[in-house]
């Protein structure tokens, strides 16, 4: 199942909105098949592994992280596949959350005749796939808040200038994370300030993807030399209704999609727009500034990873601004507490990796 898993990291970014899922057919102790989920409409793990088997398929183990699905989608059920291969028994690391499978899978095996057992390594399963699992349950995206800071917890100087605080080690992973999720997401403020592309920059990696690219902006004020508009890609910007209509209409001439959302608490409602991704098959949202941005979506308690690189060095100064802006918890008992946090370092910096408590 460990190595399943390992194989199904392989498919991370290309799968949307399917999970990812890894299977290694095993006889007689020994691998003779193996294989992951490619893309999104192409053959499931359990085919690649079978077809790789072959007929020592027949009496051998099949190891799959995910409950093998029984339905016709865009590919025929891996259930029937199962049966056809021989195999004997089946060993799965988690049930599918998909309304058309969970559970459904395993008793089809079973009714067959096949020995199932599932449950192996279901926490490790479960985590590699908690995008989808989000996803599938609740039809929004899974929510990654990623951010750079200083030892002392700033985003940036008094002048503004943050480019750049973390170190070359830490913003290659950035441009991975990008390469891995649905869409990537800021507030007007940073695109202001940073121009940024948002974009996939990977050095010699040949097979990547950008994100979609997601600007809250409400008063529209998008400037139409932004870099992010100058790359090719899709881009939606998040405002108002109603808004400016003359600089509404250049937008929408330079390819830009404008969703037009009301306003809760003084902001444009973050729920609706995380339903208007979903909708769209946005599995995963990287949500990646500013201050303020942050301090909308952790208030709203819609954030479900966080992911912090902490710079070696100290920006200081009542106007640099903090990592989290809005009014914050007036107590201690009010702050957002974190759970499962995991720290390493990342070339020069600290990486933090941890998931709010619900």
């Amino acid at each position: 199942m460990a190595m399943a898993l390992r194989l199904a990291r392989k498919g991370l970014g290309r799968t949307s909105p399917n999970p990812v899922v890894g299977a290694v057919v095993v006889k007689n102790n020994r691998v003779v098949g193996k294989g992951y989920h490619q893309r999104a409409g192409g053959p499931h793990a359990e085919v690649y592994a079978l077809k790789e088997a072959g007929d020592q398929a027949k009496g051998a183990t099949l190891y799959v992280t995910l409950e093998p699905c029984n339905h016709f989608g865009r590919t025929p059920p891996c259930t029937l596949a199962i049966q056809e291969s021989g195999i004997a028994r089946v060993v799965y690391g988690m049930n599918d959350p998909n309304p058309q499978v969970k559970g459904g899978g395993g008793e089809w095996l079973r009714a067959q005749g096949l020995e199932v057992v599932k449950g192996v390594l279901e926490e490790e399963c479960r985590r590699l796939n908690e995008v989808y699992i989000k996803w599938i349950a609740t039809g929004l995206p899974f929510v990654i808040l990623k951010a750079a800071i200083s030892l002392d917890g700033r985003i940036a100087t008094r002048t503004g200038d943050s480019q750049w605080i973390s170190g070359e080690t830490s913003r290659l992973l950035v441009h991975r994370l990008r390469n891995q999720v649905d869409a990537v997401l800021v507030g007007i403020g940073t695109v202001l300030k940073d121009d940024p592309r948002l974009t996939v920059r990977l050095p010699g990696e040949r097979k990547t993807k950008d994100p979609l690219r997601v600007v809250i902006d409400p008063r529209l004020r998008l400037p139409q030399k932004a870099r992010l508009l100058s790359d090719p890609g899709r881009v939606v910007v998040a405002t108002r209704d109603p808004y400016p209509s003359r600089k509404g209409e250049a937008l929408k001439k330079l390819g830009v999609d404008l969703l037009l959302l009301r306003e809760e608490k003084g902001r444009l409602s973050l729920r609706s727009l995380l339903a208007h991704l979903g909708r769209r098959g946005v599995t995963s949202l990287l949500v990646e500034g500013g201050a303020e941005t942050f301090a909308g979506f952790l208030e709203e308690r819609m954030v479900d990873k966080i992911l912090v690189f902490i710079a070696p060095c100290l920006i200081g100064g009542k106007k640099a601004p903090g990592m989290i802006g809005g009014k914050g918890a007036a107590r201690i008992a009010e702050a957002l507490r974190l759970k499962e946090m995991r720290v390493r370092t990342m070339g020069e910096d600290i990486f933090v990796e941890a998931y709010p408590e619900k």
